[in-house]
């Protein structure tokens, strides 16, 4: 299987080619998306797109671990992570 990825700079170009905006207009409008949606994550905020994703910030709560190198028994202190869930149009097109 071969390695198919797009890049930023690879998306920004398809969008700009598709809506026949500049390359700067479409890179500025996906860096101020990521950062209203880094925003509302880091607020705990869920942030929605029907059809096509949902992102949120989980709790993790604290646990116990052990460190693979010594066995030491260690504190994992609680912490939050982010959820991202695919929408049905996501899901559909990756059929």
């Amino acid at each position: 299987m071969a390695d198919k990825s797009l890049n930023k700079t690879e998306l920004v170009a398809k969008i700009a080619s598709s809506t026949g905006q500049s390359q700067a207009a479409v890179g500025g409008v996906l860096d101020a998306l990521f950062a209203e949606l880094a925003d509302a994550v880091s607020n705990g905020v869920k942030v929605s797109v029907p059809g096509w994703l949902a992102v949120e910030r989980t709790d993790r709560a604290a646990r116990t671990g052990r460190n693979p190198q010594t066995g030491e028994t260690i504190n994992i202190p609680a912490g939050h992570s982010v959820k991202v869930t695919a929408g049905s149009k996501l899901k559909a097109a990756a059929k």
